[in-house]
């Protein structure tokens, strides 16, 4: 076994040695937890890391039908549609959490159709990708307000114009009263992202050491995603010394360093692969 750990690109540790030494050698790479981002909607308000003042994590929601208008390349996206708003008990008071319907509410006014045509998620499908939705500070002169405006913010990562967007909501009006779009800034991944890269390296010829250290730790072949539980972190070319032309453009792409562990096993050593999300391709440092 410790022949094969050398020679394999990735080494497979033990469960309880990665818990104490993963954090000391995982300098640079921000990890979610474990498990990842929830797909749920209840799970979305609250667990994405902060981004310029706000936390953004989730999947994309947005509903409607869509047209095949697309934004205009470096302009702010326009304004929402508006809506009345939800049912008294649908809405939350105060600083409560966002409610479900106030959630669903809110991702669907956020995007017109046109830019939700225009965009592209981590699967290349229409759509942003969806990367969280939570509540909004409030403003400073509402903070005595008896019943301050309840807003949220939706942030979505274009692969279209590699941008981060994020949009304010009220969600007493339904109106968009902020929106932004921004290069380079890169906020954690989430579950889906992290498990396209990990899809990624599978496909890659640079996956095989991957796999045999799967099937070193198992006794058997890895042949999908699901065998493993998959963290992420982002990686940016520009806070490392030594890039591979490949990763050059990481940090305005979108790459991705996986942590895979196996279902109910170890975990696996793969710290010098690098997804590319808006190039699709798989680099080695190191």
């Amino acid at each position: 076994m410790n022949s094969t750990v050398r020679r394999h690109l990735g080494k497979v540790l033990a469960g309880a040695a990665m818990a104490v030494t993963g954090t000391a050698v995982m300098i640079g790479v921000t990890l979610p937890d474990p498990v990842g981002a929830d797909d749920t909607r209840a799970g979305r308000s609250g667990d994405a890391p902060a981004v310029a003042g706000s936390a953004a994590q989730g999947e994309q929601s947005a509903q409607g039908d869509r047209d095949s208008a697309s934004t205009a390349a470096g302009q702010a996206p326009a304004p929402g549609v508006v809506e009345g708003a939800p049912a008294a008990d649908e809405q939350g008071i105060g600083r409560d959490p966002l409610t479900d319907a106030e959630l669903e509410r809110v991702e669907k006014l956020a995007l017109t159709p046109s830019q939700f045509a225009g965009g592209r998620d981590v699967e290349g499908d229409r759509g942003p990708q969806h990367l969280g939705t939570n509540l909004s500070e409030m403003e400073p002169s509402e903070v005595d307000d008896a019943a301050p405006p309840r807003r949220a913010e939706v942030s979505y990562y274009d692969y279209k114009s590699d941008e981060l967007v994020t949009k304010t909501v009220n969600l007493a009006t339904g109106k968009v009263e902020r929106s932004g779009a921004v290069k380079g800034v890169q906020p954690s991944p989430t579950r889906q992202e992290s498990r396209e890269a990990a899809e990624l390296i599978m496909a890659s010829p640079l996956g095989e050491g991957l796999k045999k250290d799967y099937q070193d730790a198992m006794g058997k072949p890895l042949t999908s995603v699901d065998q493993l539980r998959v963290s992420g972190g982002i990686y940016r070319a520009d806070r490392e010394e030594t890039v591979p032309p490949a990763l050059a453009k990481c940090g305005v792409h979108r790459c991705v360093r996986v942590t895979p562990k196996v279902r109910n096993g170890p975990w696996i050593d793969a710290r010098d692969l690098v997804v590319d999300l808006s190039a699709r391709t798989v680099g080695r440092i190191g």
